[in-house]
């Protein structure tokens, strides 16, 4: 094989065995700081997922596949090539860098797997981000266990900060993006927990534009969650998380009502936690709003090393 050394699999998945008996059927199995940045392997259920960041040949790619199955016990196993410049092709070469079936073993279309006790619907084979980001999985236990009465998710993908904010008490919970098949998404993890989803919960639409219409409406929120894209392209030119997350944090602090907090994560590798500190002051600053910082959070235990995701809860003056 061209990846060098596969290191053993049975025994760094074996260090994640604690979790499924906690409730958490959905983990990164084996990180990349394990495989020499070579491989990833991510567990929903009994379906695998293997994230590739060097090339393959089709044979090797099965044998890789084959190998993770058979530690892991995993009835199929997915495959995502993960090029450097995937974020750009990823609308021109969607299937190549996400293939529908898998590359070993049995299809699963639709997986219900388990966070911390809660369901959501994961669809290994559908894109390369499958449903929930599991790095994020302190940050939706933060929610869930602090979650105030209003709260705005912004960026919300499949509402798994709305999902765990109002498991966790919130009268209100709105959920923001610009995709309506990922907020039908987050319609169905809310029907998993039993929970009520009118569509006046899930806005679709431009964050930034909806952002600067609930300040005009005189919408304020006890907590605002800020989990953007490290990279986008969009109609109103490029968003850089590392050029442009300050302008999003004053957006989001003119809804922010006074002793309210922002739960501002970036995950990007070029970017420190000191210097995304500042990044978020600054954007407090243009918004005339001063802050402090209430919490500090990283990647969980199955990214060990992992320096790529902030996590920061910001509470305003």
């Amino acid at each position: 094989m061209l990846i060098p050394e596969v290191p053993d699999l049975v025994s760094l998945l074996g260090h994640r065995a604690h979790l499924s008996a906690q409730g958490t059927t959905i983990y990164r199995g084996v990180h990349t700081t394990e495989t020499g940045g070579a491989f990833a392997l991510d567990i929903a259920g009994d379906a695998g997922v293997l994230s590739l960041y060097q090339d393959l040949s089709a044979q090797e790619e099965t044998e890789l596949a084959t190998r993770c199955a058979e530690a892991a016990g995993l009835a199929g196993v997915y495959l995502k090539r993960r090029p450097v410049e995937a974020r750009h092709t990823a609308n021109v070469a969607r299937e190549w860098l996400s293939p529908p079936n898998p590359v070993w073993g049995e299809s699963r279309s639709e997986v219900t797997a388990l966070e911390s006790g809660v369901p959501f619907l994961i669809r290994p084979g559908g894109d390369l981000s499958t449903g929930l980001f599991t790095d994020a999985r302190p940050a939706r236990e933060y929610v869930r266990a602090s979650a105030p009465a209003r709260v705005l998710n912004t960026f919300a993908y499949t509402c798994g900060f709305g999902l765990s904010a109002a498991l966790g008490g919130a009268e209100t919970v709105k959920n923001v993006d610009l995709s309506r098949r990922v907020l039908s998404w987050g319609q169905d993890n809310y029907d998993l927990s039993g929970l009520s989803a009118p569509d006046t919960d899930f806005l679709y639409g431009d964050v930034f534009e909806w952002l600067a219409r609930l300040q005009r409406r005189g919408d304020r929120f006890d907590l605002v969650v800020l989990d953007p894209p490290s990279f986008a392209r969009g109609k109103t030119g490029i968003w850089r998380a590392e050029k442009d997350y300050g302008r999003l944090v004053a957006l989001a602090a003119a809804v922010v009502a006074p002793g309210g907090r922002v739960l501002a994560l970036l995950n990007h590798g070029g970017v420190g936690t000191e210097a995304f500190g500042r990044m978020i002051q600054t954007g407090l600053g243009q918004a005339g709003r001063s802050g402090r910082v209430t919490s500090r959070l990283t990647a969980g235990e199955d990214y060990p090393g992992a320096r790529h995701l902030k996590i920061q809860a910001w509470t305003l003056d």
